[in-house]
């Protein structure tokens, strides 16, 4: 996983409450196991039409925003089921930070092991920073984990909270296996002691 660095990008404004993973990916695209190559059918159903073209309405197919970093999203965003492709999909496209009131659990703890940040502020001052987002081209904010702040477009700088576990794990681009194989000495040494006290059992590792 990548580590998560402070960066400066267009924030594009999803207003719309309770965004659930199917409209973030159909369920049709969830036959592959690959990370990668979803970013193509991120909201599919949203953004395209039956025959493929774009629907030049919705948000991320709009000039100013068909690289945003970031989304400003309604209330609960990533309800529904609980498929991790969601979270493939958005950062298949780019996106690094999604900020909100609130997010559905398993889609906020999905993310976070996958290498975004997302963050949950008051609704006014998610309502400000959606109104930036609404700057098109002008619409960049700057993330900075390591400090947890956002610095919006007219310089003013938000501070967020963020969980300290999540926030070590992105900052040095740590997913599960990742955080297990940072102990991996320590592994190691258990398992060769174990295998000394208990030589008829050995361990995995030594067969």
């Amino acid at each position: 996983m990548e580590k998560f660095e402070t960066f400066t990008g267009v924030a594009a404004p999803m207003p719309a409450q309770n965004i659930d993973t199917d409209k973030v990916i159909p369920a049709r695209f969830l036959k592959t196991i690959q990370r990668k190559g979803l970013g193509k059918n991120l909201f599919n159903d949203m953004r395209y039409n039956t025959d493929g073209s774009e629907k030049e309405d919705f948000i991320l197919n709009q000039p100013a925003y068909r690289n945003s970093e970031v989304l400003v999203v309604g209330d609960n965003f990533g309800c529904g089921s609980s498929r991790e492709h969601a979270p493939w999909a958005l950062s298949g496209f780019g996106v690094k930070c999604l900020i909100g009131t609130d997010f559905a659990d398993i889609f906020f703890n999905n993310s976070s092991k996958n290498g975004m940040l997302l963050i949950k502020l008051p609704q006014d001052i998610v309502d400000e920073l959606m109104e930036d987002a609404s700057l098109g081209a002008n619409a960049r904010l700057t993330v900075d984990l390591e400090n947890q702040t956002i610095t919006r477009p007219n310089g003013e700088v938000v501070k967020f909270d963020v969980d300290p576990h999540k926030k070590h794990c992105l900052i040095n681009g740590l997913d599960d296996i990742g955080l297990t194989m940072a102990n991996k000495k320590d592994i190691d040494g258990f398992e060769g002691k174990d295998d000394m006290s208990r030589p008829w059992m050995p361990s995995t590792a030594a067969k």
